[in-house]
C-alpha cells in the first residue's frame, strides 16, 4: 500500500480523493519527502537568522528577509503592517482560512553558547544604549519553520483547498506586536481565520518531540512599577525621618501574603519583585524607593485581585508609617500587558492527534500551562473569537536532557545567554507537525 501512495505522489496525482487514513499517510510521506530534499538549505537560513538579530521594533532587515521568501513561493505581501510586522497570503481555491504566525524579534542578550554561528551582533535599544542581540528565545527557529512550512504547502498545492495567511509578528517579547496588527485591523482586512497555529520552542522537551495544552497555555503578564515616599535625612538620625527603603521592605513581605492568602489556593498567580532600587550612600536616608514587579495569572478576576491587593499594601503601610495622603506609594501597570493565551479545546485535540500521526504518539506530549507570557494569546481575543493553538516544540539535545535528569544539572532556559537549540531534529519536527496540521484544517470538519 505504501508503495502505491508513492506511486501516486511520482505520478503528481493528487490524493485529495482517497480515503482519509490514505490521504494523510501520503501527504506525510510527501511532507517527509520534502524535508529530506530541502533541509540543508533550512538549516543554513537558520543559522543566518541567528547570526543576524534584531530587537523588538527593529526587525526591519528580519521582515524584508522573511519577506523576500515568501515573495518568491507567490504569496501576497502586505508590509509595515503596525510596524515591521508582515501579513503574507496565498490563496488557493474555496476552502478554511488558515494562519499562522511567527514572532520575529531577538533579545538584547550577549550570546555565549560558543556556536560557530553565534550572535555578535551589537544595537542601541530604545534608550540609545548599546546592547547585544541574540535570539535567545527560539524566535529564529519559529521564523525557519514558517518559511520552510510554506515551501512545503506550495509543493502540496493540489492537496488542499483554502487561504494560507502568514503572519510576521514584531516585538512579541515586549507584547507590542499583536496588539499593533490587530489595531491595524488585521482581521477586518484580511479575513477573520478559521483557524491559527503558532509554536515556540522548548527548552525542556527533547528536540523531536512536541507538547500540547488545552485551555490555558500561558499566563497574563503584567509588568508594574512602584514608586514608595519618604522623608528623607540623615542615617544617624532616623527618627526625624521616615524611610522609604523600610517601607519598601515592609511592602515587599506583605505582597508575598498576596498568593499565599488571598488568592484561592486552585487559581495559579505569582508576584514577583525583580528590581528594587533607592539611595545613594551609606548614610542617606533616601526620599524615594523604585520597586519592579512582575505579576503572572490566568484569569481576569485573580488579575485584577492581585492588581488591587498591590495597591491596598501600598497605601496603608505608607499610611501606618505616617506618611500623608499625598505621599502615598504611585502604582503604575505599564504598557507591556500580555494576556493569557487560551488554546481552543477541539482545536488543540484536534492538532495533537495529527502530531501523533506524523511523529509518533511516544514524541506527543499533553504538558503544563506555564507561567510565561506569549502575545499570540490576542490573536484569539477580539471580537471575532478565532479558535487559536500555540504548541511547544523540543529543542533540547537528547542526551544533554537525559545527562541533566541525571546528574541534576539545569540546562540553559529560555532567555538565556547559552540557549542553544539543537537545529536537526529540531527544525524538522516543527516542519512535519505544522505543515501536516495546516493540510488536515484546510480539509473540510
Amino acid at each position: 500500500m505504501r508503495h502505491f501512495f508513492l506511486f501516486l505522489l511520482l505520478a503528481g496525482i493528487s490524493t485529495l480523493g482517497l480515503p482519509a487514513f490514505a490521504q494523510n499517510q501520503a501527504q506525510f510521506d510527501q511532507i517527509n519527502q520534502i524535508i529530506d530534499k530541502e533541509y540543508s538549505q533550512w538549516e543554513t537560513f537558520y543559522q543566518y537568522l541567528h547570526a543576524n538579530p534584531e530587537i523588538s521594533f527593529q526587525e526591519v532587515k528580519t521582515a524584508a528577509t522573511l519577506a523576500k521568501e515568501l515573495k518568491a513561493l507567490g504569496f501576497s505581501l502586505t508590509e509595515n503592517f503596525g510596524g515591521t510586522n508582515f501579513v503574507a497570503v496565498l490563496q488557493n481555491g474555496e476552502g478554511p482560512k488558515v494562519m499562522i504566525r511567527a514572532d520575529m524579534d531577538a533579545l538584547p542578550v550577549e550570546e555565549q553558547t560558543g556556536l560557530p554561528y553565534a550572535s555578535k551582533v551589537k544595537t542601541r535599544d530604545d534608550a540609545g544604549n548599546e546592547v547585544s542581540a541574540m535570539h535567545a528565545c527560539g524566535h529564529d527557529i519559529h521564523m525557519t519553520v514558517l518559511v520552510a512550512t510554506s515551501k512545503v504547502l506550495v509543493q502540496m498545492k493540489d492537496q488542499w483547498k483554502g487561504t494560507l495567511v502568514l503572519i510576521g509578528q514584531s516585538a512579541e517579547e515586549r507584547s507590542g506586536g499583536a496588539k499593533a496588527m490587530i489595531a491595524e485591523g488585521l482581521y477586518a482586512k484580511f479575513g477573520k481565520p478559521d483557524y491559527a497555529l503558532a509554536l515556540h520552542t522548548s527548552a525542556s522537551l527533547a528536540a523531536g518531540k512536541v507538547g500540547y495544552v488545552e485551555g490555558f497555555a500561558l499566563a497574563n503578564v503584567d509588568a508594574v512599577d512602584i514608586t514608595v515616599y519618604g522623608r528623607g535625612g540623615h542615617g544617624a538620625y532616623p527618627h526625624t525621618t521616615i524611610d522609604p527603603i523600610v517601607l519598601a521592605a515592609r511592602m515587599i513581605l506583605d505582597f508575598q501574603t498576596i498568593v499565599s492568602r488571598e488568592i484561592a489556593p486552585t487559581e495559579p498567580a505569582v508576584v514577583t519583585v525583580g528590581s528594587i532600587h533607592g539611595g545613594t550612600k551609606h548614610n542617606i536616608i533616601p526620599n524615594e524607593v523604585h520597586l519592579q514587579l512582575t505579576l503572572r495569572s490566568y484569569s481576569e478576576e485573580v488579575r485584577n485581585q492581585t492588581l488591587e491587593a498591590l495597591r491596598r499594601i501600598t497605601k496603608y503601610v505608607a499610611l501606618s508609617a505616617g506618611l500623608p495622603e499625598d505621599k502615598i506609594p504611585k502604582v503604575e501597570v505599564t504598557q507591556e500587558f500580555t494576556p493569557a493565551t487560551y488554546n481552543d479545546v477541539t482545536l488543540a485535540r484536534r492538532v495533537s492527534k495529527v502530531f501523533k500521526n506524523i511523529i509518533g504518539e511516544a514524541n506527543v506530549v499533553k504538558t503544563e500551562a506555564v507561567m510565561g507570557g506569549e502575545d499570540f494569546g490576542r490573536f484569539g481575543r477580539t471580537e471575532e473569537k478565532v479558535p487559536i493553538c500555540i504548541f511547544w516544540l523540543g529543542g533540547v539535545d537528547p542526551q544533554k536532557l537525559e545527562e541533566s535528569l541525571h546528574n541534576g544539572t539545569p540546562l540553559p532556559s529560555l532567555h538565556s545567554a547559552f540557549f542553544a537549540p539543537l537545529p536537526e531534529p529540531t527544525l524538522k519536527t516543527g516542519v512535519r507537525t505544522m505543515a501536516a496540521a495546516a493540510l488536515d484544517l484546510f480539509q473540510q470538519p
